[in-house]
């Protein structure tokens, strides 16, 4: 008899999340992650890493969750019924670097079932996940490179997909009260079933996969490259401004951090994802022409990255 689908991305998730930790420490140099491992009173856990004041990163976290139980009331409400039993794990990264030029990174990879009792078989079950990059100062080369990994990852799948994924992530990724994007996209893509694909499930397991290998080819070299450019005051203000954009979107919108919160998740794990130091001024302005309004133009008219390109 087969592995269960459940049990099988469970060991993937643990697996890649030792494998993009790895990556991350060699390209900071001098930080370690250090782990939390944590129990969900109502079932389940997770294994949560955290890296901090390094030579690259300021903060961030590669984490997994693995949780299950009672449906909380407020999904019995959204998914229309009575009572419920849950089954959801994910890997999710969130990466805020000291230096501006180097981008702000976000992926996320998960599973969903639901039961109509605690031992029973799946009625339902999805897979859902992205990632996507916020730069605070904007590098074509490598805005493309980042939504060419992905592609090529997505493609391998279906060449459809991609063009789907940019767009739902551009949508989704998305301050509405500030008429902006969170920052220049990657993909993005949920309640992915069973009956959306001829291979079921399988083709959305191996999709995580295709994706979440691509994460440390698609970010790293962007890191590496930029991670030594010297940098200003006037660079970290604007950094900060930036992340304050960031903030009010996980807070507002991110659907992840609700889940987690109305599922009495682990705080300070689904709070990870804000950075350590972020600014609020009473309405900023850039420089008509500078590199501040270049970005913002950008993120108020998102771009296909890879038009032309084969």
């Amino acid at each position: 008899m087969s592995e269960p689908l459940k049990n099988r991305f469970t060991d993937y998730i643990y697996g890649l999340q030792d494998r993009i930790c790895g990556a991350l420490e060699k390209t900071d140099g001098r930080a370690k992650f250090q782990e939390d491992l944590w129990e969900r009173e109502g079932g389940g856990g997770g294994r949560t890493r955290v890296i901090a004041n390094g030579r690259v990163f300021e903060k961030g976290g590669v984490n997994v969750s693995v949780v299950h139980g009672a449906l909380p009331e407020f999904i019995q409400k959204q998914f229309g019924t009575a009572e419920g039993w849950f089954f959801a794990a994910g890997i999710s990264l969130v990466l805020h670097p000291e230096n501006p030029f180097v981008p702000t990174v976000h992926a996320n990879y998960r599973m969903f079932e639901l039961y109509d009792g605690p031992d029973g078989a799946p009625k339902d079950a999805w897979f859902g996940g992205g990632a996507d990059l916020t730069p605070y100062y904007l590098f074509d080369q490598d805005a493309r490179h980042f939504h060419q990994t992905h592609r090529q990852a997505c493609d391998q799948i279906d060449p459809a997909l991609y063009p789907q994924f940019k767009k739902q992530c551009d949508a989704y990724f998305h301050n509405a009260h500030r008429g902006e994007g969170r920052g220049i996209g990657g993909i993005f893509y949920d309640y992915r079933r069973a009956q959306d694909a001829a291979d079921g499930l399988e083709t959305w397991f191996q999709l995580a996969q295709n994706c979440g290998d691509a994460f440390t080819e698609a970010y790293i070299p962007i890191a590496e490259k930029r991670k030594h450019l010297s940098w200003t005051p006037e660079h970290r203000y604007w950094q900060e401004l930036r992340r304050g954009r960031y903030v009010e979107f996980n807070l507002v919108h991110d659907r992840g951090t609700l889940f987690g919160l109305k599922t009495n998740g682990r705080i300070e794990s689904i709070l990870m994802s804000l950075p350590p130091r972020v600014r609020w001024d009473y309405s900023p302005e850039v420089q008509p022409g500078s590199d501040e309004a270049r970005l913002v133009e950008v993120l108020q008219n998102p771009r296909d990255w890879l038009a032309g390109k084969p």
